[in-house]
């Protein structure tokens, strides 16, 4: 027998919802992913991402900020944590800046706010947790994120492009089309990666679970039997991390089943969607409505405890409101993440000060140019639906 607790809840209830809200296939992709990270850091993979960013457009002015921009997309397409992405990036990449001469807040500023492509561009573990809670496929709103992140390194391209000009950015030796090419062929390995995992699963032929498997698999072999900067004796260290990193976001899966159930009973879904029911005849205006509740929440909450509490609150408004649910799951991660540049909780901030050696003020003043300029994509896509339906339609065949 079990000892039950006040208003019929009780500790066997509480137990089934822990262990559902981690039992998930889809969830499986969440450490393999995280896995892969790890070794393509410690394995030479990023670096070489980095090195061929470099070749490829580190001449212009202000290229080391293009350098980054582009480094932070690939990267963003392997590993899917925007915590991750900023302390390996921002670790190879900051010093790099300001040895060059680049103002160290601006430099950390952009590294910030350019991370937090990694939750949009496939694979993104948001997206799993989000697919997940919301029944909504995981490789749908994977291949819904690729346009939103391309617009993000675009809009972040074009604000570099002033910043660069205002302060005067030095520029780099152009390098020769023999150094050049040498960069590429050294990168393929780190390159192809993406380029794989996204055409198995426009193709259907993995599963983003199994696409984590593969990545993980990839990368170890890549860094221990191609570049040889992975030793067996760094492992264990790759492990043990990956699975600290894993074991936080899957008790987190756990808890928040328990405080879904909870709402479900309390009747919270069907109460704001009362509330939210003047604006579902205007799914626009939802929308909009939406994006300031979730902009105000995450100010306050980490991206994947908002993931899981809000979802099932807000779907049925969703739904009700004939919104795509593809479409509103790769919006609603994207206005979630823009929480990691605000304060207080701001995790991205936290880790980019560390990386770049300022402290929360300065980071604060240096970030937000690259914050607004993302804003405006937001609401942007939030006004012209179509700038993510269509490409989300052309890369998953629908």
């Amino acid at each position: 027998m079990y000892d039950a607790v006040p208003d019929g809840f009780n500790s066997q209830i509480l137990a089934q919802n822990l262990f559902s809200g981690a039992d998930s296939f889809s969830m499986m992709a969440v450490p393999f992913f995280i896995m892969a990270g790890e070794f393509m850091n410690r394995g030479g993979i990023t670096k070489r991402i980095v090195n061929t960013a470099n070749a490829l457009v580190g001449s212009v002015r202000g290229g080391l900020g293009y350098v980054s921009i582009l480094a932070i997309l690939v990267f963003a397409s392997m590993v899917g944590s925007a915590v991750a992405s900023t302390a390996f990036l921002g670790a190879i990449l900051i010093p790099m800046m300001v040895r060059a001469g680049y103002k160290r807040d601006t430099c950390t500023g952009l590294i910030a706010a350019g991370n937090i492509l990694s939750p949009i561009m496939p694979p993104s573990v948001p997206m799993i947790v989000f697919g997940v809670q919301a029944g909504v496929s995981v490789t749908e709103l994977f291949m819904g994120g690729i346009a939103p992140a391309c617009y993000l390194s675009i809009s972040l391209c074009i604000l570099w492009f002033f910043v660069a000009k205002r302060d005067k950015l030095p520029t780099a030796p152009r390098q020769s089309a023999k150094e050049v090419l040498k960069a590429i062929v050294d990168g393929l390995w780190a390159l192809a990666l993406p380029l794989f995992i996204l055409w198995g699963l426009r193709s259907g032929k993995f599963t983003p679970t199994e696409a984590g498997v593969i990545a993980a698999v990839y990368a170890l072999f890549v860094g221990l039997v191609v570049y040889r900067e992975l030793k067996l004796s760094m492992l264990m260290e790759c492990l043990v991390s990956a699975a600290k990193s894993s074991s936080i976001i899957m008790f987190l899966a756990a808890a928040a089943m328990v405080s879904s159930w909870m709402m479900t009973v309390a009747n919270v879904p069907a109460i704001v969607t009362s509330i939210l029911a003047p604006f579902i005849e205007h799914p626009t205006l939802l929308m909009l409505v939406t994006c300031g509740i979730v902009l105000l929440v995450v100010t306050s909450m980490d991206v994947t405890p908002t993931i899981m509490i809000l979802t099932p609150v807000l779907m049925p408004a969703v739904k009700a409101a004939g919104i795509n649910t593809g479409y509103f799951g790769v919006v609603f991660i994207l206005m979630c993440v823009l929480g990691l540049l605000t304060p207080p909780v701001g995790t991205v901030l936290n880790v980019a000060c560390g990386a770049g050696k300022i402290n929360m003020e300065r980071m604060v003043k240096a970030v937000w140019p690259f914050l607004l300029a993302e804003v405006i994509i937001l609401l942007l896509m939030i006004l012209f639906p179509a700038t993510v339906i269509v490409p989300m339609n052309f890369f998953t065949g629908g």
